[in-house]
């Protein structure tokens, strides 16, 4: 059983980018195969937990190697919830646009919840960052206005890509697979698509590989 998490960052649904290509790896893993289980969390859809002032006092007695309890205690019940969603998955796959340089806030929040330490993470000050969500693949199909190509005047301007490899090493990805399509605007409609057929290409190829 290859059991995928889908992460849809991005409100557009079939008109996205990302979750185009994203979808076409997933009908390139199912294809021929009956092992292959997707849970889709679609993060304008769906309630994502609040990082509110209980779960910020749950977070500081996790650190200081305490209990959380009461509304804290709670708040942390439900930021468990979210990481185990995560952690029962073998590939996590990502759809995500380009907003603002960056990524949706939707699932800067979503990270925000489950970038965790104990949880996701640890650190020690002898032996500094260590994941906890090891022995996974994670897949990013990222979808770009414009293009932002390696050594390019538009490259410091990526905080998209870069960041999301950061984060996701934080916590123990070390097979991270990105598919980008690039720029879905700025070259016009009839580039864009051609770009796109380009990056659903590479989605499958990639799916073909697992």
């Amino acid at each position: 059983m290859t059991k995928v998490f889908y992460i849809q960052a991005s409100p557009r649904g079939q008109e996205s980018y990302s979750i185009r290509v994203a979808d076409a790896f997933v009908d390139a893993l199912r294809d021929g195969r009956a092992d292959v289980q997707v849970d889709t969390l679609n993060l304008f859809a769906e309630d994502i937990p609040t990082f509110d002032a209980p779960a910020a006092r749950a977070k500081y007695a996790v650190l200081a190697g305490q209990e959380p309890s009461d509304d804290a205690a709670r708040a942390w019940k439900h930021v468990i919830e979210a990481v185990g969603r995560l952690k029962a998955a073998d590939v996590l796959l990502i759809a995500s646009p380009m907003w603002n340089f960056s990524v949706p806030y939707r699932l800067k929040h979503w990270l925000d919840v489950i970038v965790q330490p104990a949880l996701t993470f640890t650190y020690s000050p002898q032996t500094g960052y260590a994941g906890l969500v090891t022995g996974r693949l994670a897949v990013l199909c990222l979808a770009r206005g414009s293009e932002y190509a390696p050594g390019s005047e538009a490259e410091p301007y990526d905080f998209q890509k870069p960041y999301l490899h950061t984060i996701l090493g934080l916590i123990g990805f070390a097979d991270i697979r990105t598919i980008v399509v690039e720029p879905t605007v700025a070259a016009g409609a009839e580039a864009a698509e051609r770009k796109l057929r380009e990056a659903m290409d590479r989605a499958a190829a990639t799916a073909g590989e697992l």
